[in-house]
């Protein structure tokens, strides 16, 4: 089969439509929510909350009027999405259980050869569950301190994690940042459960994974990149072989960009969206704030080649080497980045406060049009956060912005 020929700028409407950005907030309740996580399979979780969480990030960037309630009765009432692993931590879509049935007996196993104190402890976790309902390590008088990824912590929080992470617990809800679990057969129907593993070979589940995270971002390169993370076994050598065999099948399409030397790839199945948004369209561009680990952002090499836009989630930089700022957020307009900001969320004066604004070389700020549309995005980011104002501060003072507080 033949390549896919795409400008660049054919390149990133394609992206962007696949990602349901072009336009932003064009998804509507949770039914949008799910039209979403069913396209790109998974979205990347992270606790820290600045303004908003990642993945509420992610979702209120794609569907108007989100808001986090909205999420967590898909998640925690409905069950058909569960939070646990796939690129990092993720939500993905219940339905997609029997596909990790591997990486979940691999955290069995892991333990098991460790002989770690979760292995022995997690009988009688499960009892105390069985007779008491859903719990948290709060709950649970086990003092001992054990080693863990994350540095040493109190048995009950490992035998919680560890019986997460092997599939015998799922979170029943979220107080904040809390976590209360269940038995996953209370919540995940048994069929699911009890389903065969999909891919009995490593080459197909290897080709099976490949094939999502194409999807879950949209289009990629054959290389290095955190876009690949969270996939069992993966190498550059497997991921090649893993590819020829996709697009031998028809599987995955070959897509060669204008001004790239390498080869990019997207699914089969959305060659429909591609046909859809090769031309430009003629409504008025829009803005969104773009989470930093966006689907969008999974591999930044993709948005520097593709969008020249060079970004870098600061949170784990030292402060005095920060470029910008600890969690800054990428502005997009239309098919371009034109900004990155630093928002904070002033919770006793509800007002959403904008402390630094870093133009993008090249952008005109006082474009009507653009003005326009990033104070739509700004309010409704706004509304999302639960504020009632927006207040500038610091650097932004001096950016010239006082059109997004009028």
């Amino acid at each position: 089969m033949d390549a896919i020929h795409l400008t660049q700028a054919q390149a990133r409407r394609f992206f962007l439509s696949h990602q349901r950005l072009l336009p932003p907030r064009s998804l509507e309740g949770k039914a949008g929510l799910l039209e979403f996580f069913k396209r790109v399979r998974c979205v990347q979780f992270d606790p820290i909350d600045v303004t908003g969480r990642n993945h509420e990030l992610v979702l209120q960037a794609r569907v108007k009027g989100f808001s986090t309630p909205m999420l967590y009765e898909a998640l925690y009432e409905d069950r058909a999405l569960v939070d646990t692993f796939d690129k990092n931590m993720c939500i993905y879509c219940t339905e997609d259980w029997p596909y990790f049935r591997r990486n979940r007996e691999g955290a069995r196993r892991y333990f098991e050869t460790k002989s770690h104190p979760v292995v022995d402890a997690a009988g009688s976790v499960r009892d105390e569950i069985e007779r008491r309902g859903p719990l948290s390590s709060a709950d649970l008088e086990m003092e001992e301190a054990v080693r863990w990824p994350w540095g040493s912590t109190r048995l009950a929080r490992a035998v919680l994690e560890a019986m997460y992470f092997w599939g015998e617990l799922v979170v029943h809800r979220k107080v904040g940042v809390r976590k209360i679990y269940d038995l996953a057969e209370r919540h995940i129907s048994r069929v699911l459960l009890e389903a065969p593993e999909p891919n009995p070979s490593f080459e197909s589940y290897h080709d099976w994974h490949i094939h999502r995270r194409v999807g879950s971002i949209g289009l990629m390169a054959c290389r290095g990149t955190e876009g690949w993370l969270g996939i069992e076994g993966t190498d550059s050598a497997r991921r090649t072989d893993s590819i020829k065999r996709l697009v031998a099948r028809g599987d995955l399409r070959q897509v060669n960009i204008e001004g790239i030397s390498v080869p990019f790839y997207m699914r089969r199945e959305d060659e429909g969206t591609l046909g859809a948004c090769l031309n430009p369209g003629t409504d008025a561009p829009r803005a969104a704030a773009i989470a930093p680990l966006d689907n969008l952002m999974w591999d930044r090499r993709n948005i520097r080649e593709l969008f020249g836009f060079d970004y870098t989630w600061e949170v784990y930089v030292p402060p005095g080497k920060r470029r910008y700022g600890y969690y800054v957020l990428p502005l997009l307009y239309g098919d371009r980045f034109v900004a990155r900001f630093e928002p904070v969320r002033d919770r006793k004066s509800k007002a959403m406060v904008i402390k630094n604004w870093w133009w993008e070389d090249g952008v005109d700020p006082a474009a009507a049009d653009m003005r326009r549309a990033i104070a739509t995005c700004i309010d409704a980011f706004r509304v999302f956060l639960g504020c009632d104002t927006v207040r500038l501060d610091g650097k932004a003072v001096d950016a010239g912005l006082s059109w997004l507080t009028g």
